[in-house]
């Protein structure tokens, strides 16, 4: 929402109709809340903070030097045949500055996305259905669109071509690979679900359902550069590839609620005071890193509490 209106904190989460908030500042939960049919112990779609998700797992796999991000994508998967994806180095899919051709306007009847969507469905397609049966078989036939490298082009189909890379070179699923590196050595409260083609592919590009706090731990875990519990999950230098951004003459003009961001390994960068980057979805999803936070933090970051704050009903 946008007003020029000036509103209290507490009607701000009423007037953007908020699931959920989570604020963990100094190593505590400072603020929780849930509304609506969203409790404590349930989950919330994260729509595009997947790829999020996806982004890190494949820096990860870059720096335990398992992915290399200037491979051609037809290197690591032939099957790409002829796509456009084929000639486009990991790293250009990484940062969603390939050349392919794709329209993501929801409004748009004819877009891509609604075929891409056919093509995706887990249920039974028509007998008269003749496109593409579910994600991987859709890249296989994308048509160039511009060169790679030139610019950023917001398109979910890289983010489910870079799932496909990393689940080929980790030899497993994305979901797997996600609870191995990530959901269970940080301690996860509940167990996440992503969903999945036809075939049992997972969307890496929007698939995602978890609770609110173990968000809030991928967070926490972007926020001290991988250690948590005092173990160190990830290279550092994962987040420190992640913080820097891309390029501010790929990213244009074409965001302007974002103003200076750029986009790097499927993350957002803000640019800003507070040297923030966040995982963003469709409907206001957001995880929010500030690292002038981190400087406020008097002790290492092993674990973090919850001192759930209660606000005036």
């Amino acid at each position: 929402m946008q007003s020029n209106q000036p509103m209290t904190w507490e009607q701000s989460l009423y007037e953007n109709y908020t699931d959920g908030m989570l604020i963990i500042h100094k190593n505590e939960v400072v603020y929780e809340r849930y509304f609506g049919c969203l409790q404590e112990d349930g989950k919330h779609a994260a729509m595009s903070m997947t790829k999020s998700i996806t982004g890190l797992l494949a820096e990860i796999l870059i720096a335990n030097n398992q992915l290399d991000d200037k491979a051609l994508v037809k290197s690591i998967i032939p099957e790409i045949g002829a796509s456009a994806f084929a000639d486009a180095t990991v790293r250009q899919v990484m940062d969603i500055t390939t050349g392919v051709k794709y329209s993501e306007n929801y409004a748009d009847p004819n877009a891509d996305i609604w075929k891409y969507s056919a093509a995706a469905s887990p249920l039974p397609k028509p007998a008269d259905y003749v496109g593409p049966n579910g994600y991987w078989e859709y890249l296989q036939h994308v048509k160039p669109d511009g060169k790679h490298g030139d610019a950023f082009h917001y398109k979910t189909i890289n983010s489910d071509m870079l799932g496909w890379i990393v689940s080929r070179v980790a030899g497993k699923s994305i979901s797997q690979l996600t609870s191995e590196v990530l959901w269970q050595p940080m301690g996860a409260e509940q167990s996440a679900y992503q969903t999945i083609d036809g075939k049992g592919v997972p969307f890496a590009g929007g698939g995602i359902t978890a609770g609110l706090r173990d968000l809030g731990r991928i967070g926490l875990l972007m926020l001290t550069k991988g250690k948590l519990h005092g173990m160190q999950l990830f290279s550092p230098e994962v987040v420190k590839t992640i913080q820097k951004g891309g390029s501010h003459k790929k990213f244009g003009d074409g965001f302007p609620t974002l103003d200076g961001a750029t986009y790097k390994s499927q993350w957002w960068v803000l640019h800003n005071a507070h040297h923030a980057f966040a995982a963003r979805g469709v409907h206001g999803q957001t995880i929010y890193v500030d690292l002038v936070t981190m400087r406020g933090l008097k002790r290492s970051v092993d674990s973090f509490h919850y001192a759930k704050q209660k606000s005036p009903s």
